[in-house]
């Protein structure tokens, strides 16, 4: 890993949070993500399952954590379970944790190989009533493709088919919403390594500069600070480009006189960053780019101003809406006309603020979370809204990462250029 170690209190903390949450005398299984193949003998870059990231921070192919708060024998409690280290494997792939350091890492008392696994496991099943199985609920998962998560959830169902089954999802989509004052550090070195990157490309872009050459860049601030990787495809998104969501081509050269659409975000310790800002490649804001954009930030600091435990993120975004209404109204965008034909489930601005307003935020860029239950305190979101216009081909969109709090919300990326003469400031050689 990159990054700075990590205190192992905080995935104890957060093990003994799931704990709390489970039922009398009952086991939670916990798989890691398998090495997914490529082309040829080739493998997609290894990213761990996030529960299993949350619970004992282990970066590692079939690492396993279970949980049996009742198992009669205390050592077997709390049981990490990794790769017997292999010499020739080690030779070709590098070092494998031994005992001692995933010990030392996770502060798990008791590790095991994955060889010594079938015959404890099947014991420590015999013994509990029901058992918690992990899948990926997320409510943006893809359910038409075949199911990695859920091979070894079939396997067991099979093999023990008299238990009571949980779904361990129902439970971490409560608990890891809920950051700790120790996750939201690591959260903040994410965001701050991605400061440091848009400094850098606010004083490296201008006309002629290639996207995909301030990618680069990024690549380069990120890396060089510790970050492990982009916590997401990088969006550099010049001219016209930035009116299409999720543009990943970054292969464009930028015009004078073009705005360029930015959303990137490292990842350090297994959190994410994500950041949005729109600049002008030439570093000076046009009178009817500062128009567009002084709306849209003014819709992102409405929402940043009510976004305080008790409502709901579709209540904010519907407060949201109507805010955008009125800044698009003053910008010409639309008429009142508009506005009296619109219905509250289609607002006039969905014609030029055409995706949500925000996210959860985590160890995952699309965080799990609810969006229709009452916000708390400790939840951490995006507020990305955007403002796209075809006829001028011009796409806004401003981004922050707020940790909500008891009376309100900290902006984690406060220290953060945001208006045009702070931007345009940045961007001055």
């Amino acid at each position: 890993m990159k990054y700075n170690s990590i205190d192992p209190k905080l995935y104890a903390n957060n093990r003994s949070r799931f704990i709390k949450k489970m039922k009398a005398n009952s086991i939670a299984i916990f798989h890691a993500h398998p090495q997914l193949p490529e082309n040829g003998d080739a493998h997609y870059a290894f990213k761990q399952n996030s529960e299993v990231v949350w619970l004992c921070g282990m970066i590692q192919e079939k690492t396993m954590v279970i949980l049996y708060p009742d198992n009669l024998d205390p050592n077997y409690r709390e049981v990490l379970v990794i790769l017997r280290p292999n010499e020739l494997l080690e030779k070709w792939e590098g070092h494998k944790w031994t005992k001692e350091e995933a010990k030392k890492m996770t502060g798990m008392k008791t590790v095991i190989y994955l060889d010594q696994l079938d015959a404890m496991l099947h014991a420590w099943i015999h013994q509990a009533d029901s058992i918690y199985l992990d899948t990926n609920e997320n409510d943006r998962t893809d359910t038409s493709l075949p199911r990695i998560d859920l091979l070894f959830v079939h396997d067991l169902m099979k093999r023990y088919p008299l238990h009571h089954y949980e779904r361990s999802a129902v439970i971490m989509k409560e608990l890891r919403a809920i950051k700790t004052k120790e996750e939201i550090a690591i959260l903040q070195e994410a965001v701050d390594i991605t400061h440091k990157a848009l400094l850098r490309v606010c004083k490296f872009i201008k006309p002629g500069v290639f996207e995909h050459e301030i990618e680069a860049e990024i690549t380069h601030e990120f890396i060089r600070n510790r970050a492990t990787r982009h916590a997401y495809g990088c969006i550099l998104a010049s001219g016209d480009n930035a009116r299409i969501l999720h543009y990943v081509e970054n292969n464009q050269a930028c015009k004078n006189g073009d705005l360029i659409l930015m959303d990137f975000g490292a990842e350090y310790g297994n959190y994410c960053a994500d950041l949005t800002r729109t600049i002008p490649v030439n570093g000076k804001f046009t009178k009817r780019q500062k128009e567009i954009y002084d709306a849209c930030l003014a819709v992102h600091l409405h929402a940043k101003k009510i976004l305080k435990p008790g409502k709901t993120w579709l209540e904010i975004t519907e407060s949201a809406e109507i805010e955008m209404n009125k800044q698009l109204l003053k910008i010409g965008l639309l008429s009142k006309e508009d506005l009296k034909n619109e219905s509250p489930d289609n607002r006039a601005c969905r014609k030029y603020f055409y995706h949500g307003l925000g996210h959860h935020l985590g160890i995952d860029v699309h965080d799990i979370g609810t969006r229709n239950t009452p916000i708390k305190e400790g939840m951490v979101f995006t507020i990305e809204p955007g403002i796209y216009v075809e006829q001028e081909k011009i796409g806004i969109r401003i981004e922050n990462n707020f940790w909500v709090t008891k009376s309100g919300n900290i902006d984690l990326f406060s220290k953060m250029p945001i208006t045009t003469e702070e931007i345009e400031k940045a961007m001055k050689k």
